[in-house]
């Protein structure tokens, strides 16, 4: 029967991809415990000789390492915020999560959970105060309450509802699943499940109690009212299926992953009979022995009858083995390769690819800016719960941006002349100024332009150096 606990069909419909992804990142040791799901036992195998080959496979961490090196590109320099970031932000951000992470710390894991899953929740909370203790600002200030967030794997988000509000999709039930840890008598430890319910201005936690009939039943344990109007739940996507649903963005080559892990331990087995010849030995008389050694010497009467050979493998096997496993790592290759290329419709070789920078408007570099986007999302909703009318903004250098530091001289030269001439507006030129990184492209252009219009006389005796 249906209950709090139960799941909605959308997110059956994601976990089969995710469980993919969790034996992969598990890495070797993770995918022999989960055993016969990703390394099938061969018909007729005996369940000793499957042990020992399932022990001896490893796998190549392609999936893996791939997530960490895409995640090296996007965040190849610090974090920066805005100059218009409120001080109160700047404070929280270097311990974003009251767990002590810096705002770049929290982020780089914030995105790499989205790389894997398709995408990442983050959760902007507020502490409880004591109502009767705290009434005023400057109380909650000493009692050091400040809103914080919290990671979400979106394994634990296993429900949710939302409405068309104002344009816009937004949630009105959130259901979280949790698993905290409490003290239990004599220093033990329990692990508690529970389920986080929450609606707009309410949040509920579910416990497994005891019903009357004695069935274990999910039952109010604590409630609590909060003075917001929305869930504040910010989610990343990197591969977007629907609202609250996503896809690993390299699936594909999770797959292959999986694959290579069981062609891998297919030719490590072959690699293992093919080594090992068989001994043959033909023209015995009945109940006659042989010592077979290096210090030994076996006596026939008849070369023609009687004799001993070795049986070897010819290789062929073992040789298109290799081949098969080494094209499957230039699949892999090309398909980790994707999220660089503008143009994912076409193959390109190993040298291109390793020499290729992220491209501007690959699949990767979108996700960059919509971590971006995320980010602010998420400064914006703790000014909202310190009454501050803007929470700045976020500036996620990646690897393209960090290469493309250098000044287009030239370029800056046609917009100033064109500026000069009366050809292009002010703000138009701040805003082609913002697109070359000549000025923050966060900044407002009427705020540049205001400053620009406002800056104080020089030695030269104008603003602007020129005595205009």
């Amino acid at each position: 029967m249906p209950d709090i606990s139960t799941p909605n069909l959308d997110y059956g419909n994601m976990v089969e991809a995710w469980d993919i992804n969790d034996a992969l990142m598990g890495g070797t040791l993770y995918m022999r415990q989960l055993g016969e799901s990703y390394l099938p036992r061969w018909p007729n195998e005996e369940i000793d000789a499957y042990k020992k080959r399932l022990g001896a496979a490893t796998l190549l961490p392609a999936y893996e390492e791939t997530i960490s090196q895409n995640n090296g590109r996007v965040f190849a320099e610090p974090v920066k915020l805005s100059d218009e970031t409120p001080d109160q932000i700047v404070e929280i951000c270097k311990n974003v999560d009251m767990a002590g992470n810096r705002l770049e710390v929290w982020a780089q894991e914030f995105f790499r959970m989205a790389s894997q899953y398709g995408l990442s929740h983050a959760l902007v909370d507020y502490p409880r105060v004591d109502a009767e203790a705290v009434k005023t600002k400057a109380q909650e200030k000493k009692s050091g309450a400040r809103p914080y967030v919290t990671l979400i794997n979106p394994r634990q988000v296993i429900g949710w509802d939302s409405k068309v509000q104002n344009g816009s999709v937004v949630l009105t039930e959130l259901r979280i699943k949790e698993i905290i840890v409490e003290k239990g008598d004599d220093f033990s430890q329990k692990k508690v499940e529970q389920i986080r319910y929450m609606t707009p201005g309410k949040v509920q936690i579910y416990r497994k109690s005891t019903g009357n009939d004695g069935a274990s039943v999910w039952s109010v344990h604590e409630e609590w009212n909060t003075s917001r109007s929305d869930i504040t739940l910010v989610t990343l996507y990197t591969k977007r299926t629907g609202f609250m649903c996503g896809s690993p963005p390299l699936l594909n080559l999770a797959m292959l992953n999986i694959k290579h892990w069981q062609s891998q331990s297919e030719q490590d087995n072959i690699l293992h009979v093919a080594r090992v010849p068989i001994l043959s030995v033909y023209g015995l008389a009945e109940g006659q022995e042989l010592t077979i050694g290096a210090s030994t010497a076996t006596r026939f009467d008849d070369r023609s009858r009687q004799g001993i050979e070795y049986t070897e493998h010819t290789g062929n096997a073992i040789g298109a083995g290799k081949t098969s496993i080494e094209d499957l790592e230039q699949q892999m290759r090309q398909a980790g390769a994707k999220l660089l290329r503008a143009e994912n419709t076409s193959t390109k070789s190993v040298d291109q690819t390793n020499e290729e920078r992220m491209q501007e408007h690959s699949p990767l570099y979108t996700m960059a800016n919509s971590l971006e986007d995320a980010l602010d999302n998420v400064l914006q909703i703790m000014a909202d719960w310190l009454g501050l009318p803007e929470g700045g903004n976020v500036d996620v250098r990646t690897e393209l941006e960090a290469a493309e530091q250098t000044i287009n001289a030239p370029a800056a030269m046609a917009i100033q002349s064109l500026r000069q001439g009366g050809d292009i507006r002010p703000i138009d030129a701040v805003r082609a100024l913002q697109s070359l990184r000549i000025i923050d492209p966060d900044a407002k252009p009427e705020l540049v332009i205001d400053e620009l219009n406002n800056l104080a006389p020089n030695m030269a005796g104008g603003p602007n150096g020129n005595g205009q």
